[in-house]
């Protein structure tokens, strides 16, 4: 916490006046007054000619007014005039009643319209206070503190204004230009100590790139396994000494990048810091296949994993036997911990993007925990009051930020291992859990789930999309409606929403966006590198409030026989008939170009077309989407399944969709084809 603003001398030549006025204004009273015996109304001239000096002096100085010399001009103004005028030293002892009633009247009229002045100047004070984990425990710590000088105001004026009343001026000046200094002092030394002891209290994030060995107590929790109550927990001394480790078997390499593959969330995390510590660059795969390891794996390339089914070929090292194989760390390697700097960090992440074909997407901490930032100013609190657990691979961007540098940053207890079926929320034996899943997981736990006994969630989706029935419905299993984070891997964050208050997206504080000419969503923030900013292929609607509508993908926007139409539409078409669970339209070409439409019933279409032949099926839907889609790009092809494939982060991606329809049609009972006039062969 920054220190309290009153106790800051301004460097300002005028505000040092002030301040030294403020000071020896009592005693220069009782010098002329009663050492000096001067008349009051020369007395009182002097007060009038310094007021003009201060007022002359407010308007000087880089063009701008300042309030404080003018206010306090105009109060030795009254007061000169009126000694003037009267002829009688009392309302020159009213200056420092007059300055206590100011003070008070400001520091009160900031508590009924937030923030308080002490918060203000703390902000300017501390640039880092705004949006920082602890901003809201600040901002009622310096309301409070506020509260405490508006109650020295009340009784220093109750104290000033009866010694200038019913009192010498002797008594009057040693209050006012003593007692009632060393009161404030005082205040000021017990505020001191009491936030120095508040400060050791606040939340603090301490990012990748930021941390220190003494950043957590060697005790704290990080990690933990299978259920809370087993007591197997990773520490923060586990951490340090574990990347101790790892940074020691990494040195005894000449690679100068890593594949990087942990389903452990733990070494995971041990091993990319470390890797970050080394200076290297650190590729992401959710994929390891045998093949795709051959294609991007590159020569003098490392490949770390925990997984011991990966193909020998690829020549991987084993993780747990890694670290399991050196010896303990000392305790000068595990309290050095090497720098981290953010903006020189490489990491690659390998998204499938919307057709299944991989791409690396270049990244580094610097963006990442910008990102991390944002989420922390808006939800920092609640992920300090759960454990966190996750369905959502480490190895995707929206993974990698949520459930692994977020609670990291936040110090917050993750699971050592991402929930893979639903039925393991019902072996949480904690109330309060911080949940990072998708659409799809939330999907299938609802399907199997009417509650679940769990009493304080959060949860936060991403990765597809999210029906607003869907949404509904996971509140009635959970107890709370989803947060959806709308991104990329190469935007980060962009906007979030909860279904419960409208479809609409708010943009996140520090996003800037516009719709191009294509209609299509333009974002410009801090996490995109480019300062043109980056064109997403979203179709958007752009609302007056700044906040924004999806419609779909661009790349959904198809011409079949000339004729345009929205593949995302045909789809939102078919789950309107209350009969569709999930469906997904794609293009085929073969001889020409049509429409292709892989359905989920849900339980009343099932129920409904259980005696129902394929081919009526497909006349059923045919006539449905008649009524808004002319014939030509009705889709020509129908398969109905059991549930459609999707990747580890839930979503449909063409090829696979496109692999039902090429499969052998020796499973009639779950294919039927439609000529091209829509009727079936």
């Amino acid at each position: 916490m920054p220190s309290s603003p009153i106790l800051r001398p301004s460097e300002s030549g005028r505000n040092v006046f002030l301040i030294a006025l403020a000071l020896v204004y009592p005693v220069l009273i009782f010098v002329l007054l009663v050492l000096l015996h001067l008349p009051v109304r020369i007395i009182s001239l002097c007060v009038i000619l310094l007021a003009a000096a201060l007022f002359i002096a407010s308007g000087k100085g880089k063009g701008k007014i300042d309030w404080k010399p003018i206010v306090s001009s105009s109060l030795l103004l009254a007061l000169g005039l009126t000694c003037f005028l009267t002829n009688r030293t009392l309302f020159l002892k009213l200056y420092p009643v007059a300055v206590s009633v100011t003070m008070l009247s400001v520091f009160a009229l900031s508590l009924f319209f937030p923030p308080t002045v002490i918060f203000r100047f703390a902000c300017l004070a501390d640039k880092s206070i705004k949006g920082s984990l602890a901003e809201k425990q600040i901002e009622s710590y310096c309301r409070k503190v506020c509260i405490v000088w508006c109650i020295f105001f009340i009784c220093n004026g109750s104290v000033a204004s009866y010694t200038a009343f019913f009192c010498s001026d002797r008594v009057w000046s040693v209050y006012n230009g003593g007692v009632s200094y060393v009161l404030m002092g005082l205040l000021f030394s017990i505020e001191y100590m009491v936030r120095r002891h508040v400060d050791k209290k606040m939340p603090k994030a301490h990012y990748i790139s930021t941390f220190t060995a003494d950043s957590r107590p060697d005790s704290h929790v990080l990690c933990y396994e299978g259920k809370w109550s087993d007591g197997v927990y990773k520490s923060w001394r586990d951490f340090l000494s574990d990347t101790a480790k790892m940074r020691t078997a990494i040195g005894q390499k000449d690679a100068a990048s890593y594949l990087l593959h942990c389903e452990d969330y733990w070494y995971f995390l041990v091993t990319f810091i470390a890797l970050l510590q080394c200076k290297k660059t650190v590729i992401l795969t959710q994929n390891i296949s045998a093949s795709f390891i051959a294609e991007i794996k590159e020569p003098g390339m490392e490949f770390l994993t925990d997984q011991d089914s990966v193909p020998q070929s690829a020549s991987p090292i084993f993780i747990p036997g890694l670290l399991s194989s050196m010896q303990e760390a000392s305790e000068q390697e595990i309290r050095t911990v090497p720098s981290i700097e953010a903006d020189e960090t490489d990491i690659l992440l390998y998204t499938s993007g919307s057709t299944g074909r991989a791409k690396a997407v270049r990244q580094r901490m610097t963006e990442f925990e910008q990102d991390n930032a944002f989420v922390i100013s808006k939800w920092g609190q609640e992920f300090l009051s759960r454990k966190l657990v996750t369905t959502v691979s480490q190895h995707h961007i929206y993974g990698f930020l949520f459930g692994i540098s977020l609670p990291f940053a936040l110090g917050v207890p993750f699971r050592r291992k991402r929930i893979e079926y639903p039925e393991e929320f019902e072996s949480l034996d904690d109330e309060s859990y911080m949940i990072i899943a998708t659409p799809a997981f939330l999907k299938r736990t609802v399907e199997l789930e009417e509650n679940l006994p769990l009493k304080s969630c959060f949860i936060f989706t991403s990765g597809g999309v999210l029906t607003k029935e869907l949404a509904e419905r996971t509140n009635s299993v959970f107890g709370f409606w989803p947060v959806e984070v709308y991104g990329s891997t190469e935007t980060s964050g962009i906007a979030w929403r909860q279904s419960k208050d409208g479809l609409e997206w708010t943009p996140f504080d520090n996003a800037r966006i516009w719709k191009n000419e294509e209609g299509c969503l333009v974002i410009v923030s801090p996490y995109i590198k480019d300062p043109e900013g980056f064109a997403t292929g979203d179709l958007v609607d752009i609302l007056d409030d700044g906040r924004f509508i999806l419609n779909g993908r661009a790349d959904s926007i198809v011409k079949v026989e000339e004729k345009r139409v929205s593949l995302t539409e045909i789809e939102n078409r078919l789950l309107q008939t209350g009969l569709v669970e999930d469906v997904k339209v794609i293009m085929l070409e073969d001889r020409r170009q049509y429409l292709a439409a892989a359905l989920v019933l849900n339980a009343e279409g099932r129920e409904r077309f259980a005696s129902w032949k394929k081919l009526d099926m497909n006349h059923f839907f045919h006539d449905y989407l008649m009524g808004y889609f002319e014939n030509v790009v009705i889709p020509k092809k129908w398969r109905f399944e059991d549930k459609l494939p999707v990747d580890v982060q839930g979503k449909k991606h063409k090829e696979d969709i496109k692999a039902l329809f090429t499969k052998s049609e020796a499973t009639p009972e779950t294919t039927s084809e439609a000529t091209p006039g829509g009727t079936d062969e």
